[in-house]
């Protein structure tokens, strides 16, 4: 074991002075992997930033509910044809799930238009305007930042009140804590404002906070009755939402009188689809990102065997003198491949460091979110090790096997 550890140290020794022996073609070697590092350690992070991102944006619409709805919320234009004809989602088909639903928490209708809203001589010309009832606010995961949410006596007694989203009060009233008690116009009608929502952010480009909330036979009321609705069905877990969706399928599918042998007539949706819908998109970009990423490396990789063989080129009267006196073919091999793997892990910490420090630059000055984690450091550290050893074998078995008696003849 100790003749094992003297032979490393020797090996690491010889190492240093051979790449410090030539600094600036090891500089150069350094560059071509780090580069080539800090690439892919740089894409990496942004990749992992946007899904971390888009996985936030979709815990808005609430990752323990499902959307009950005539149509998919995402469906191509063939696809348009095939939905058309469904009947709307109604009245009964909320009171149905409501009532029969042994595993939902909340369940919410809910309707809604694009008014302008107003106060005073300030206006927002397209608000989402929605109308639902108390579940909504759990169901959603949608609570009140101050003030409150609406309730089922505002529903019942068809009060004009109003909860808005604070893309909406911060504009009109310049802040949130500002907008409540005021009357605002939306339409035709006068509501009084009860709460503002808690900031939610965007989905795909789209502001969640731009929206005021109304009772739901209100909103029926002032804006029509003749409407297709949404149910918003909420679970306590998130591991019961198969089971949840499974349940509200049977209760539907039993309030419409739906055959076995009859498709569904209504759909359930689920986060999962946009999920599924940006998989599809970005699957394709961040492969080949992520091969721009790789071929750099290679290119990184035959930098250091280039260098490595002319090494061996120079260096061989040395290798000839450590065969004849004794040295053995894996202490060459060693001795090389130390050398290849020193170069290469020196590089990739700078290109990690590099890359780190881009994606951080993106994410911070730039929409584009990106995030560096430690796996981003080990990915970089396990690459360069990699790279090291993959291209120093072949320079390391060149010097393995040179004749020692030509090798010592070798000027």
């Amino acid at each position: 074991m100790l003749k094992l550890i003297r032979e490393l140290l020797e090996n690491v020794r010889i190492a240093v002075v051979a790449l410090t022996g030539n600094r600036l073609r090891t500089v150069l070697t350094l560059l071509g992997i780090g580069i080539g590092v800090a690439t892919l350690i740089a894409i990496f992070g942004i990749i992992q930033g946007l899904n971390s991102s888009f996985s936030s944006q979709l815990d808005a619409l609430g990752s323990s509910s499902l959307t009950i709805s005539q149509r998919p919320w995402i469906m191509g234009p063939q696809n348009w044809w095939k939905f058309r004809n469904r009947p709307r989602v109604t009245i009964r088909d909320f009171q149905e799930v409501k009532r029969q639903s042994q595993l939902a928490n909340a369940v919410a209708p809910s309707v809604g238009d694009s008014y302008e809203i107003k106060w005073g001589d300030k206006s927002i010309p397209t608000v989402q305007t929605v109308g639902t009832t108390e579940d909504f606010s759990v169901a959603r995961g949608t609570f009140p930042h101050v003030g409150r949410f609406i309730s089922d006596t505002d529903n019942d007694l068809r009060q004009r009140v109003v909860v808005l989203g604070p893309d909406v009060s911060d504009p009109l009233f310049g802040s949130s804590e500002a907008a409540v008690g005021h009357w605002i116009q939306i339409g035709r009608e006068r509501y009084q404002v009860i709460g503002v929502l808690d900031r939610r952010g965007k989905l795909l480009g789209q502001s969640l906070d731009l929206i005021a909330i109304v009772p739901f036979e209100t909103f029926r009321n002032d804006f029509g009755a003749r409407r297709g609705i949404n149910i918003a069905v909420s679970a306590t877990d998130p591991k019961a939402l198969d089971a949840l969706e499974d349940e509200t399928t049977t209760i539907l599918r039993r309030v419409r009188g739906l055959r076995p042998e009859q498709d569904d007539n209504f759909t359930i949706n689920r986060q999962e689809q946009f999920t599924k819908l940006y998989d599809q998109l970005t699957g394709t970009l961040y492969a080949v990102a992520l091969g721009v990423g790789l071929i750099t490396l290679v290119v990184g990789g035959i930098g250091i065997m280039n260098i490595m063989l002319v090494s061996v080129r120079e260096r061989t009267r040395e290798i000839g003198v450590r065969r004849a006196l004794g040295a053995r073919k894996r202490t060459i091999v060693t001795q090389f491949l130390f050398e290849s793997v020193a170069v290469s892990l020196a590089g990739g910490g700078a290109g990690t460091a590099l890359g780190l420090t881009v994606a951080h630059l993106v994410g911070e000055l730039t929409p584009l979110a990106a995030a560096v984690t430690p796996s981003g450091i080990l990915l970089g550290v396990a690459f360069s090790t990699v790279v090291g050893v993959l291209f120093g074998i072949w320079p390391a078995w060149s010097a393995a096997n040179l004749d020692p008696v030509e090798a010592l003849r070798y000027e």
